[in-house]
C-alpha cells in the first residue's frame, strides 16, 4: 500500500512539473511582461531596470525554477489589470468557485446514483422514461444554453430565483460563505444546477448500464437463489461491484466541475475563478492564467490520487494482484 502511494505521489509532483512549465511558457509565448507593464512609453532604461528586478535577464531554467519555488510558496507575482497580489485575487475568488463546485458536486453525485439505480431497477416504470429523457437533455444541451433558460424560466418568468451574482455573504476570517445567508443560497441554486447536470446525467447513464450488467452475472442469480431479499442483493451486492468503475469515472467528472465552472460562472456572473480567468484572458493577464492552470491541475492531480486510493481500497482484486506479484 505504501509503495502504491508512493508511486502515485511520484507521478503527481511530474505532472505538476509538467503543467508548471507549460504555465511558464505563457510568461515567454503571450506578449511582452515589461511592456505591459510599463506601456509604450517606457525608457530604455525602464525596460532594463523592470528586466532585471523581474529576472528576465537570467536563462530559462533559472527562471523556471524561480517560477516553481514561488509557486510552491503560492506566489505568481502581480496582476498585470489589477495590480494586486495574483496569490490575494484566487484567495478573494476561490471560496466562491469552491461553493459552487461542491453543491453541483453532491447534486451529480445523488442524484446521478439513485436515478441510475432507480432506473436499473425500474426499467419500465413511466418514472424511468422521463428520468431517461431528463438525462438524454441533460447530455444533448450545451452548459451556457442549460443556463440561460433556467434564467428565463424561474428568474424572469417566474421571478423566484435571482439570474446572477453570488448574493450576500458572511466573512469567516479570510474564507467568504453564502451558505450562511438566505439570499447566498437562492443565488447558489440555479448556478449549482446548471454547472451539475451534465455530471449527473452522465452519472446515472453510467451507474445504470454497469448496474443492469452486474445483475446479469451469475452471483447475482447465486445471490438469489440463497433465498436473500431484494433489497440485500441490490444494494448489498450489486450495487457494491457497481461502485468500482463508476468511482473512477465520478473522480474525473468532479475535478471537470472545477475546472470546467467557467462557463457557468460566466453565465451567471458568479465572482469565482473562473470569471477571474476569463477576464484575465481578455487583458492576457498571464500571472493570472499560469496561477488558475496550476491550480486547477492540482485540484485534477489530487482528485484522482484520492480516487486511485478509493479504487484500490473499493477492489480486492488489485490487492490479490499486488501480493501476489511481490511474492
Amino acid at each position: 500500500m505504501l509503495a502504491f502511494i508512493l508511486r502515485r505521489l511520484a507521478q503527481a509532483v511530474i505532472v505538476m512539473l509538467a503543467v508548471g512549465l507549460i504555465a511558464f511558457s505563457l510568461f515567454r509565448f503571450v506578449g511582452d511582461p515589461v511592456l505591459f507593464m510599463l506601456g509604450q512609453d517606457a525608457t530604455p532604461d525602464d525596460r532594463v531596470r523592470i528586466t532585471k528586478l523581474l529576472g528576465l535577464d537570467q536563462p530559462f531554467y533559472v527562471q523556471y525554477a524561480h517560477f516553481v519555488d514561488r509557486a510552491l510558496h503560492g506566489e505568481f507575482g502581480l496582476s498585470l489589470r489589477q495590480a494586486q497580489p495574483v496569490s490575494r485575487l484566487i484567495a478573494e475568488r476561490l471560496p466562491a468557485t469552491l461553493e459552487l463546485s461542491a453543491v453541483a458536486a453532491l447534486f451529480a453525485l445523488t442524484g446521478g446514483l439513485s436515478m441510475g439505480v432507480y432506473t436499473a431497477l425500474r426499467r419500465n416504470s413511466w418514472l424511468s422514461q422521463v428520468m431517461l429523457a431528463v438525462s438524454l437533455v441533460g447530455v444533448s444541451l450545451p452548459t451556457f444554453l442549460i443556463g440561460i433558460l433556467l434564467i428565463l424560466m424561474f428568474a424572469v418568468l417566474l421571478g423566484w430565483l435571482p439570474s446572477f451574482g453570488r448574493g450576500d455573504t458572511v466573512q469567516l476570517g479570510w474564507w467568504s460563505t453564502g451558505f450562511l445567508t438566505a439570499s447566498g443560497l437562492k443565488s447558489l441554486i440555479l448556478p449549482a444546477i446548471t454547472l451539475g447536470l451534465f455530471q449527473m446525467t452522465l452519472i446515472q447513464r453510467l451507474v445504470r448500464s454497469e448496474m443492469l450488467e452486474v445483475l446479469r452475472t451469475d452471483y447475482i442469480k447465486f445471490a438469489r437463489a440463497r433465498g436473500l431479499s431484494d433489497r440485500a442483493v441490490h444494494f448489498g451486492h450489486a450495487l457494491k461491484n457497481t461502485l468500482v468503475p463508476v468511482i473512477t469515472i465520478t473522480g474525473l467528472q468532479l475535478g471537470a466541475i472545477i475546472a470546467f465552472a467557467i462557463i457557468t460562472e460566466t453565465v451567471f456572473q458568479w465572482p469565482g475563478m473562473g470569471l477571474l480567468f476569463i477576464q484575465a484572458v481578455g487583458f492576457a493577464d498571464v500571472p493570472v492564467m499560469a496561477a488558475y492552470l496550476c491550480l486547477i491541475a492540482l485540484f485534477f492531480v489530487v482528485i484522482n490520487l484520492v480516487v486511485d486510493l478509493l479504487y484500490y481500497a473499493v477492489d480486492p482484486r488489485l490487492r490479490i494482484d499486488r501480493t501476489v506479484a511481490a511474492g
